[in-house]
């Protein structure tokens, strides 16, 4: 195992270069200025379009649905350990860069959910979409397509089971002394219930879980901070200040470079809001709607809700504890940051969340890797992977941590680079899109 995890932590630090961090931060930049900077003010309209219906319009689930599916995804783990993992390894700077990633990765998410939707099919299993399908059909790429497809389905074994099957079973064995085995087989048990009905069943279960979470979790920060609001601006100066400057060793703290809060602000920035890796717009292709252009704006508002208000409020309690220099593992770090603040109501919240925005993340992957799978293999063959699925829930919930993170940025990275070409390549269909839908308004 350690051999392994040496091989796919290398593997893991060469795609998450400086090729790749140029190339995903370059990309939505490049974006953001062919669609006018579009994510600074179309923000309220974005909002307002999610409860809307339209009449005669064709998909699986409705435009909430898809987005609290993709929402299931993203807002988990990441948003708890994956900052935690940027802070303990980048310093306060990487939380800047998480931002740079949320704040570009509004375009890009707008980019990708577009192309879903424009470029989705209707097979036996309902609509399908997401890169695989703009990457054949419009840039005429299909050996990439079929390359996005295998590494996606590499990934739903990784940032979208593993990792939070682990990150689950680690916060209820710390805090409730619960064996991993035992969450795992639990995980297993209910993840199968909803992953064999399908997105319908999928789409379902997450409208109801993902708001409640998100205000549980949202709703006890803000009480937090609002209660220490005196200890804000210095932890906005510590998020600026090393953003451009290196910070020393101290205490358990090990130090950390201006490279190293980039590299992991921005890798830990994609982990939590998955713009640039072409995840999310499998379940954008999956919406009712006849306009690609309104399903876009719906999904660019998950990127805003991922990094720039969960993030942002769980940077802020770690940076306001005074953990996060001593040495406590990104696995237990947000934990005793919330329960310091909070006693053991903080600690409980904390737990909670992992439960359930990792469990989210779990249903909303295995929804991205099916569709992947389905596109290789045919729709007769979805109940293999289904099966094969939910059995990596309970392996990972007994994993180590380190080797898990590793193989999840490795196979962020190698979804990334497919998805990002097919962005640039079809960056015209985008605009075009765009300007057809804004001259109808």
């Amino acid at each position: 195992m350690e051999t392994l995890d040496k091989l796919i932590s290398t593997a893991s630090s060469i795609i998450w270069g400086v090729p790749m961090l140029v190339l995903l931060v370059g990309t939505g930049l490049y974006l953001t200025i062919k669609l006018k900077g579009m994510q600074f003010w179309i923000l309220p309209h974005a909002f307002s379009l999610i409860f809307k219906k339209e009449e005669g319009a064709k998909g699986d689930i409705s435009n909430f649905q898809a987005l609290m599916t993709a929402l299931a995804a993203t807002v988990g783990i990441g948003n708890i350990v994956g900052v935690a993992t940027a802070i303990t390894l980048g310093g306060p700077g990487a939380v800047f860069w998480m931002w740079l990633t949320g704040i570009l990765g509004m375009a890009t998410k707008y980019s990708e959910a577009i192309l879903a939707v424009k470029y989705r099919e209707e097979g036996a299993n309902g609509f399908k979409g997401g890169p695989m399908y703009y990457l054949s059909k419009g840039a005429n790429m299909p050996k990439l397509g079929f390359a996005f497809a295998v590494f996606t389905i590499l990934a739903s074994f990784g940032i979208g089971n593993m990792t939070q099957a682990n990150a689950i079973s680690h916060a209820l064995n710390v805090q409730l002394h619960i064996e991993p085995w035992v969450t795992g087989i639990i995980l297993l048990t209910i993840t199968s219930f909803v992953i064999l009905g399908g997105i319908k069943s999928i789409g379902k279960v997450t409208a109801i879980l993902i708001p409640s979470m998100i205000f549980i979790y949202l709703g006890t920060a803000v009480v937090i901070l609002v209660l220490n609001s005196d200890k804000i601006y210095g932890a906005f100066g510590l998020i600026f200040y090393h953003a451009f400057n290196p910070i020393a060793a101290g205490g358990g703290f090990a130090g950390a470079t201006i490279a190293a809060a980039i590299r992991f602000g921005i890798a830990r920035g994609v982990f939590s809001n998955e713009s640039g890796l072409g995840s999310a717009p499998i379940a954008a292709a999956a919406a009712i709607t006849n306009q690609p252009a309104k399903q876009a704006l719906v999904s660019m508002t998950q990127t805003f809700i991922d990094t720039l208000l969960v993030c942002t409020m769980t940077a802020l309690i770690i940076l306001i504890a005074p953990f996060w220099q001593e040495g406590i593992s990104a696995g237990e770090l947000t934990l005793r940051s919330f329960e310091y603040f909070l006693g053991p109501i903080g600690a409980y919240v904390v737990v909670l969340a992992t439960v359930l925005f990792g469990y989210s993340t779990i249903l909303g992957w295995s929804y991205y890797g099916e569709r992947a799978f389905e596109y290789i293999f045919g729709d007769d063959k979805i109940k293999i992977y289904r099966i094969v699925f939910i059995s990596f829930v309970l392996i990972g919930a007994m994993l180590e941590l380190k080797f898990v993170w590793n193989f999840s940025d490795l196979a962020n990275g190698l979804m990334a680079i497919p998805n990002l070409i097919a962005l640039l390549l079809l960056s015209k269909v985008v605009t075009s899109e765009t300007d057809k839908y804004f001259k109808n308004k």
